[in-house]
């Protein structure tokens, strides 16, 4: 592992543990060269997985750029950065396990608002607004609409 501060290759590991659900190994490191101290966390990756953007082209799938999209839409929301960790090793789990080497982006986004919609409302109509792009009040409305819609299914099917 390449030290962050001078880049050295000589590091060491001083202490390995796994999260709290067992997904991920957190590493402690420290560089033999400068002393710096430093955390590495290692997943399990399933597949390598290609993205097939809009216009045609292909990339490889970046876990922090899913996680950087979420954090925006959950931005000053009161979700607990914990639950948020979970839900996108959820979705990339689902994405690993989907037996496709090559993902299109919508049905990235398609997935990450199933997510979200059951995480917080407000994160879901933050990125369904990029993700659909959209450009008047009235598509806010449909999506508002559509939350309303779920929101009184279920007071309907709630035991009294």
């Amino acid at each position: 592992m390449r030290c962050p501060s001078c880049s050295s290759l000589d590091t060491q590991v001083k202490d390995s543990r796994p999260t709290e659900d067992s997904a991920v190994i957190r590493r402690r490191r420290v560089c033999m060269a400068c002393n710096f101290r430093f955390t590495t966390f290692e997943r399990v990756q399933l597949r390598e997985l290609t993205i097939i953007k809009r216009n045609g082209r292909r990339v490889p799938f970046d876990r922090d750029k899913l996680m950087r999209s979420v954090q925006i839409s959950l931005r000053k929301r009161p979700v607990d950065g914990e639950r948020v960790e979970k839900m996108v090793s959820a979705i990339v789990r689902e994405l690993e396990s989907g037996g496709e080497a090559e993902v299109s982006s919508e049905a990235i986004g398609e997935i990450v608002m199933e997510h979200l919609r059951q995480l917080d409302d407000v994160a879901y109509v933050r990125f369904a607004s990029v993700y659909r792009n959209f450009r008047e009040a009235k598509d806010f409305e449909a999506v508002l609409g559509e939350l309303s819609g779920e929101e009184e299914a279920r007071h309907l099917t709630l035991p009294k």
